[in-house]
């Protein structure tokens, strides 16, 4: 009896070995099938960093991206997105990106317990989806987003009803047309509605455009959705209603950049679950719904780029919500880039937990209210470019609401710029302790900046430019300014006022004091900017010389502006490649810069606009000047420089502007110049230029918008192919001794026969972040008109004072953008023809001094926008046609015409006499004719009033 228990142990024993056997053999064959499914897909991938260094040996558990369930060895989990999808700073592409990509090899359909997939952010450029992807039924989490994939999107994937996380967000493609092509796209969405566990989709730029609305309907049938991203998916016309709200649980739609052309979807107000709406750049319009203060749950709400124009003054939500606010969670509201009007709305102010708010580039107006001052917890504002006026509010609230000394306790960034602002600088903005970035500029602001603002010691960037304010800068305006490092206040009236040996706190990256009065020593303090970037001083009343240390202040100075000052002597700038090897912008002009430009100047190869116009300067143009590769803009423009253009100039191609003009520069144009074909403008005017123009000028420029050689000694006849400009507004070639016809192909000067001026020529020279602004002298009656910001609207052909002959250039009438014209003091012949009429935009025309005969015709009193005319000294005959805008003009316009009668003339026309004596006549007739009849019919009414009672007496008594 006793062997019995002993029997059954040992039975049991061999059982339990035996079990454990076959288990661990089943758990080996599943490690091997598992790990053998793993090496197939990485087999097929291409790995160029070996992010799956670590995929070998038998522990694929603990490879790279790989998570398995315990105890079992199955893989539940890989992992394998780009941790790096964009290069890091000093990186290059190939060292920074670690994509892979390759072929999707099937055997990940052997993981049956996988339920984690995620490939995002690698480059399986030109593939499908791979369609065996709707066959891991255990999938929870698919991520294949920004992966490269094209094509459709395979409809099985709604065989996944374990999903709960779903993206296959595409990336957006530019073309040269800035258009992009959403690569991905899906033509019928009804497969997701098996998705009802999904919680998150994503289908950023997804090309949804086929599915038209059914999308809506469709994915209301998916309960569980708390996240929905149909960002750039094409999809266009109106958001469709759902007729019953299921989405009970949404909390995040995003379907921001499609065409939806509607008002803001009602139906949105019925999703309580709401924490996150994005609607931007859509052409949603119509007003904000009153109803948005009922979703209690908001915090992120962006309707910007749209086409909304009503901000309630009210918004409803304080009932719903069981606050005293309206959206009691809002955090960060985006309503830029709309067509909002009125006021800025109170409620906007009872906004308490407000952190972010975007209200710029509308139309709001009025002033901006002190309940701004209830934004405890806001960080940015912004209210740039709208039409805000008034007063910034002396004192804000909030003080007390937010538990707070100062004002806006937590508000970092402030921006107001581009408005209609006006008053003063108010103390608070002072006392607003934490603010970084302030910008107050482009307004009407006026008085003094308090010098609270020296205390806001975390100010990194102060704009208060273009404004109207005055007053004078101390020390104590940036006493406690030790972070700023930007700072604008240019286009003001201030005046500085530091201490010969000041030393600001800070370390600026850009100063810009451009009309302040800083002067007449030039700012010491300068000396200990080691960091400068950007720094303009203009017009800045300076007028001693530049010190020999400022040439070593900063070698990161880029831009750099002296201009409009009184700066004397000569430029000591031997070691500027040294000390300033980064500049790309100079400007010295207008100033009373002394003797011959510095050859250091011709070796600064990142030099992109060198502008030393308007000094005193002498001597040649730098031969060396074709060192400055990068150049874009010269002008050396009203100085003395003497000597002949040199063939160097020839070298800078990247050269758009070129000026040389009001200089002593003789000797005819080098060839070299031709190879500068990228110029817009050839300002050579005003010096003692020889020779023809060479016909080379009509055919290497072909983008050029101004010639101007007025002034100059050149000889010859005017080249054809100067018809071939057709980009020129200007062709000013007046004050030299051209001879010969005018050519007839001006006609081919195509943009001047635009009507309506659609140039979209630039006023500006852009290189690097670097501008230089274009100007233009037109000379009408003696007068100089300076052009800039409207320059583009010139369209001018001044071909005066020469010795042109032949017949008036009839076809310069097609020339309909021309606004001023003048072909004065030459030799010119014939009549003014009729077409002149069609030169609608025509201001000023001045043919006088020529042999211009016949009728003044009539058709000119249709010009309706000539506002100057001279006809004088021709040979014009018969009566001036004094109607319509010709009746504007005074006989100065008309003198020197022998046959000119009638009016504005003293000279009456022939036929004006006869019409009088004729006139004359015919009204004596006339009076003759009437007073005939008037006594004729007295005389009848005499003898009837006589005769007929008489007759009528005597047949009574008869």
């Amino acid at each position: 009896m006793e062997r019995i228990p002993v029997i059954i142990l040992v039975f049991l024993y061999f059982i339990s070995t035996k079990i454990a056997c076959i288990g661990h053999t089943h758990i080996n064959n599943n490690v091997q099938f598992e790990r053998r499914a793993l090496i197939d897909f990485k087999s097929g991938l291409t790995d160029p960093n070996n992010r799956l260094s670590s995929w070998k040996g038998s522990n694929y558990c603990h490879w790279h991206g790989i998570s398995c369930e315990n105890g079992t060895g199955f893989v539940v989990s890989i992992d394998l997105h780009n941790p790096y999808p964009y290069p890091l700073e000093n990186e290059s592409e190939n060292q920074s990106y670690m994509n892979l990509s390759g072929v999707i090899s099937p055997s990940l359909i052997k993981l049956k317990y996988l339920k984690y997939l995620d490939l995002s952010f690698n480059s399986f450029k030109a593939i499908p989806i791979p369609q065996f992807f709707g066959s891991m039924k255990n999938l929870i989490y698919l991520n294949l987003s920004h992966c490269g994939f094209i094509g459709e999107i395979p409809s099985n994937l709604g065989n996944l009803s374990n999903l709960q996380y779903l993206d296959f967000s595409s990336d957006y493609t530019y073309y040269n047309d800035s258009r992009y092509s959403n690569d991905l796209f899906i033509e019928n969405i009804e497969w997701m509605t098996n998705l009802v566990s999904l919680k998150h989709l994503g289908a950023n730029y997804v090309n949804l455009s086929m599915v038209g609305s059914q999308w809506v309907e469709v994915l209301n049938k998916l309960p569980m959705l708390t996240e929905l991203h149909l960002d750039d998916c094409s999809l266009f016309g109106s958001i469709p209603s759902p007729s019953s709200v299921n989405l009970t649980s949404l909390a995040v739609i995003a379907i921001s950049s499609n065409k939806f052309n509607s008002t803001f979807p009602e139906w949105f107000l019925n999703v309580s679950s709401l924490v996150s709406i994005d609607i931007s750049g859509n052409e949603l319009h119509g007003r904000i719904p009153l109803g948005l203060g009922e979703l209690p749950n908001l915090q992120h709400l962006d309707l910007s780029t749209n086409y909304l124009e009503v901000l309630h003054d009210i918004i409803n939500g304080t009932e719903t919500c069981n606050s005293k606010s309206p959206l009691p969670n809002l955090r960060e509201l985006h309503l830029e880039n709309n067509q909002l009007m009125g006021k800025f709305s109170n409620w906007l102010g009872e906004l308490k937990n407000m952190e972010k708010l975007y209200l710029y580039d509308n139309q709001l107006q009025g002033s901006i209210p002190s309940s701004i001052g209830n934004f405890c917890n806001l960080q940015y504002m912004d209210l740039s470019y709208n039409n805000l006026n008034g007063c910034l509010p002396d004192i804000i609230n909030g003080t007390e609401t937010c538990n707070s000394k100062s004002p806006l306790p937590n508000l970092v960034k402030l921006y107001l710029y581009h408005n209609q602002l006006m008053g003063k600088f108010p103390n608070w903005l002072g006392e607003v302790k934490n603010l970084e970035e302030f910008d107050l500029s482009n307004n009407q602001l006026q008085g003094s900046i308090p010098n609270l603002i020296g205390n806001l010691s975390n100010l990194f960037h102060l704009n208060v430019r273009n404004n109207q304010l005055s007053g004078t800068l101390t020390e104590q305006h940036f006493w406690k300014l030790c972070n700023l490092e930007y700072l604008y206040i240019d286009s003001n009236s201030f005046r500085l006022d530091v201490s010969s040996n000041w030393t600001p706190p800070f370390q600026l990256r850009t100063l810009s004091m451009g009309s302040c009065h800083i002067g007449p020593a030039f700012p010491a303090s300068l000396q200990s900017q080691k960091n400068l970037q950007y720094l303009d001083i203009s017009n800045a009343s300076i007028s001693s010389s530049i010190p020999n240390w400022f040439w070593n202040i900063s070698s990161n100075l880029q831009y750099l502006i002296l201009s409009h000052n009184q700066l004397q002597g000569q430029l000591s700038i031997s070691n500027i490649v040294e000390f300033l090897p980064n500049l790309y912008f100079l400007s010295l002009s207008g100033n009373g810069i002394t003797r011959t430009i510095p050859d250091s100047i011709g070796h600064l190869s990142s030099l992109e606009v060198i502008d030393f116009s308007r000094n005193n300067l002498i001597g040649a143009i730098l031969s060396t000047i074709n060192n400055c590769s990068s150049l874009i803009v010269l002008d050396l423009g009203n100085n003395n420089l003497s000597g002949m253009i040199p063939k160097s100039l020839g070298s800078l191609q990247l050269l758009k502007s070129l000026h040389l003009n009001y200089n002593k520069l003789l000797g005819e144009l080098p060839s070299s110049l031709q190879n500068l074909t990228g110029l817009d403008i050839l300002d050579l005017s005003y010096n003692n230029l020889s020779g023809q123009i060479p016909t080379w000028i009509g055919t290497a420029f072909p983008n050029l918008v101004i010639l101007n050689l007025r002034s100059n000694m050149f000889s010859g006849r005017l080249p054809s192919p100067l018809s071939n400009l057709s980009s020129l507004h200007v062709l000013d070639l007046a004050q030299n001794n051209l001879m010969g016809e005018i050519p007839v192909s001006l006609v081919d000067l195509k943009a001047m026969a635009q009507d309506h001026n659609m140039s979209t020529f630039s006023l500006y020279h852009n290189g690097s972040n670097s501008w230089y602004e274009e100007r233009l002298i037109v000379i009408i009656k003696g007068l100089i008109l300076k052009y800039n910001r409207n320059l583009s609207l010139v369209m001018s052909i001044d071909l005066s004072d020469n010795n042109l002959s032949g017949e008036f250039p009839k076809g310069i009438t097609k020339l309909f953008g021309l606004v001023f014209l003048n072909l004065s003091m030459n030799h010119i012949i014939g009549q003014i023809p009729d077409s002149i009429s069609k030169l609608r935009q025509l201001s000023s025309l001045d043919l006088s001094s020529n042999k211009l005969f016949g009728s003044i015709p009539s058709s000119m009193s249709l010009l309706s926008s000539l506002g100057y005319l001279n006809l004088s000294n021709n040979n014009f005959s018969n009566k001036i046609p004094f109607i319509g805008q010709m009746s504007t003009f005074t006989e100065f316009a008309f003198a020197g015409n022998p046959y000119l009668c009638g009016t504005p003339l003293v000279t009456k026309c022939q036929d004006e006499g006869t019409d009088k004596r004729r006139s004359d006549i015919e009204d004596k007739i006339d009076g003759s004719f009437v007073d005939q009849w008037f006594y004729l019919i007295i005389g009848l009414g005499f003898s009837v009033g006589i005769l007929v009672p008489s007759f009528v007496f005597a047949i009574r008594r008869s």
